[in-house]
């Protein structure tokens, strides 16, 4: 077993996987300890929007072409509910092929997993990172496996796997804003058949959203955590009739729906990112409101960004305060932005109050009839604060 390594990463995931793939060529010891032993391919409703800046990450890492069907986004429709107003964004207006992507999260899980076996990195599952901490001139991380407890040590650690550690690094404070919201998953199909359009709709419980996702759409019903759980509960029939009530008629009637999950929404985010030797990625770093697809693709811009740093960077100034400092000043206007835009969101449009109801309406009409405006956020939207 390696005990020292140039470059470790807690957390196999997607963030994680990105950030080792990135780096298999580099000529460094990489290690990626996960938790999960078990890959076995379970169905999962969880869907992924990933942004065209998303895909090219992917591509370069040669998961991509692995991934079954990504179903395209080339328009968003954007309307809140009970006004007048909409805005319309498209991949045409951008001159590129799609604004997202729609993916299970468990094909991209896999496609992840099954790289990083092929890739020579040194993978360990079935590693439970159990404590972390780090000196002047490493990073140590304690884990379990095969029933034993072993020691790593590492120029840099990266924080990958949701911050399950954070509890041990000094210095870090996590900011939590919970807004009272839950968000309620599942499979649909509709009367009219899906052209590639995403629909962001806007109501005083929070966003609904329909992502184009093979032949119907994956939904995300935002509402209060005890309408969730309502909505859980009713059958089939009613959630169909409720879902067409709260969502409009743009697409006919909903005629089909699999099955329904739902989870509470928060805004977690960790300040600093970086300290001593160690580094927070992808949840570990921030978690967002799922209004406008910003998460999960803020994430894999951390592991990419990450790499970059590593790779400009000479053997032993890996994990230096200087490499962890210019990385952290890369990634804090992207990062910052993306709270920022996210939260502002929801806060504006998720309410009921009677001026804010015009000024949403005002708002949507000037972004559809203020190209420069509307390319500005679509490009944020795309590739991140450097779009």
């Amino acid at each position: 077993m390696i005990d020292h390594v140039d470059v470790l990463i807690a957390g196999g995931g997607p963030v994680g996987a990105t950030l080792a793939l990135a780096l298999r060529e580099s000529g460094l010891r990489v290690m990626v300890l996960e938790a999960r032993s078990d890959f076995a391919h379970m169905p999962d409703p969880r869907t992924l929007a990933l942004s065209y800046g998303s895909r090219l990450i992917l591509q370069r890492l040669g998961v991509w072409q692995s991934l079954p069907q990504p179903t395209a986004i080339e328009t968003i429709h954007i309307s809140h509910k009970g006004g007048l107003g909409r805005s319309v964004l498209s991949a045409a207006a951008e001159n590129v092929p799609a604004l997202g992507y729609v993916v299970n999260y468990a094909a991209l899980d896999q496609a992840l997993h099954a790289a990083l076996t092929d890739s020579g990195i040194h993978y360990i599952t079935g590693a439970r990172v159990s404590q972390v901490k780090s000196t002047q001139g490493y990073a140590v991380a304690d884990f379990e496996h095969d029933g034993e407890m072993r020691q790593v040590t590492a120029r840099l650690l990266a924080l990958a796997d949701g911050g399950r550690n954070l509890s041990d690094l000094s210095g870090v404070e996590r900011h939590v804003r919970d807004y009272g919201q839950s968000a309620v998953i599942a499979h649909v199909k509709t009367e009219l058949p899906q052209r590639n359009v995403a629909y962001e709709r806007f109501t005083p419980e929070g966003p609904a959203a329909l992502l184009p996702s093979g032949d119907g759409y994956a939904l995300v019903w935002t509402a209060t955590p005890e309408k969730a759980a309502a909505i859980l509960q009713w059958d089939d029939g009613t959630f169909l009739q409720q879902l067409h009530a709260h969502f409009g008629d743009r697409l006919g009637a909903f005629t089909q729906t699999g099955p329904r999950a739902s989870f509470p929404l928060t805004l977690r985010y960790s300040k600093p990112v970086a300290g001593p030797r160690i580094v927070l990625l992808g949840n570990a770093a921030q978690m967002l409101h799922p209004v406008a697809g910003q998460g999960f693709n803020l994430g894999l811009r951390d592991a990419w960004e990450l790499s970059a740093e590593i790779l400009r960077a000479a053997p032993e100034q890996i994990g230096s305060a200087d490499m962890l400092s210019s990385y952290s000043r890369s990634r804090s206007m992207d990062t910052r932005g993306g709270i920022l835009f996210t939260d502002a969101l929801v806060r504006a449009f998720s309410n009921d109050r009677p001026l804010l109801h015009h000024a949403r309406g005002a708002a949507l009409v000037a972004l559809d009839m203020l190209p420069p405006l509307k390319r500005f956020i679509v490009r944020k939207m795309l590739y991140g604060a450097r779009g």
